[in-house]
């Protein structure tokens, strides 16, 4: 789940704004609604999900949609599970996070990356929960996260917090440091929309035509992503030299 600011399109004044679900593997975006801002993402949780059958899975947020009448949605009415990251606007709930003993836990999942002109290593630690404040949780996660540039000695630490519903049984450290990494790869969808698609810059601005072009472009990346295309705009180029390649 994540939303994105059409930056060039404007309805009844506003930019337009809109809130997709992409499964984590396939990249297919399943839905898509418009919302009034980043503030509309909240309320455009639940009627986003609510055609969608989630019986089974476990849906990825950010902060923003980490509250407790999402939690029981997707528990209680969808038969799903949550990974929810916890940030700044949820205090109580970061607090209570930051509060566990993490010195005591160790490193269950370690990752190195190097890819950017950086280096990347992630560490993370998990900890079994009751009763701990927030509807459903099971686990707590914490990611520590060391980056350094090429060519430099000096690394830059962060620490991030997450919630899920997930028990251990259901999902080990290695997964769900997979399912952490895998919510950002709707980042790059968008990222493929303003860059290969100029989606930011596109003329088409006024009434549901923007949100309308944002669906078929979603369409198009879903299409060459489930043929095995990992450049979408490689393979724009290969199908515009040959339309019949396409069919």
């Amino acid at each position: 789940m994540d939303g994105k600011t059409l930056r060039g399109a404007r309805r009844d004044g506003r930019q337009v704004h809109l809130l997709s679900a992409m499964e984590h593997a396939s990249r297919v975006v399943l839905a898509q609604h418009q919302v009034d801002g980043a503030p509309g993402e909240v309320p455009g949780f639940q009627p986003l999900l609510a055609g969608l059958e989630l019986t089974g899975a476990v849906v990825t947020a950010d902060a923003l949609h980490t509250t407790r009448e999402a939690a029981e949605f997707l528990v209680t009415v969808k038969h799903a599970d949550y990974l929810f990251t916890v940030k700044a606007n949820r205090p109580a709930l970061l607090e209570r996070c930051q509060r566990l003993v993490w010195h005591q836990v160790p490193v269950l999942d370690r990752t190195r990356d190097q890819a950017h002109g950086r280096v990347e290593i992630r560490t993370l630690k998990a900890v079994s929960v009751r009763g701990f404040g927030f509807p459903h949780t099971k686990q707590v996660i914490q990611v520590t996260r060391k980056v350094r540039d090429l060519g430099s000695r000096r690394w830059r630490t962060t620490t991030a917090y997450a919630v899920t519903s997930l028990v251990h049984a259901q999902a080990s450290p290695a997964r769900l440091a997979d399912y952490l990494r895998g919510h950002w790869a709707i980042e790059a969808l968008h990222h493929v929309r303003d860059t290969t698609f100029a989606e930011d810059t596109s003329q088409v601005r006024t009434g549901s035509a923007p949100q309308v072009m944002a669906a078929l472009r979603n369409l198009a990346i879903g299409v060459l992503r489930l043929h095995g295309h990992r450049n979408i705009a490689a393979a724009l180029r290969r199908n515009a030299r040959d339309a019949t390649r396409v069919l």
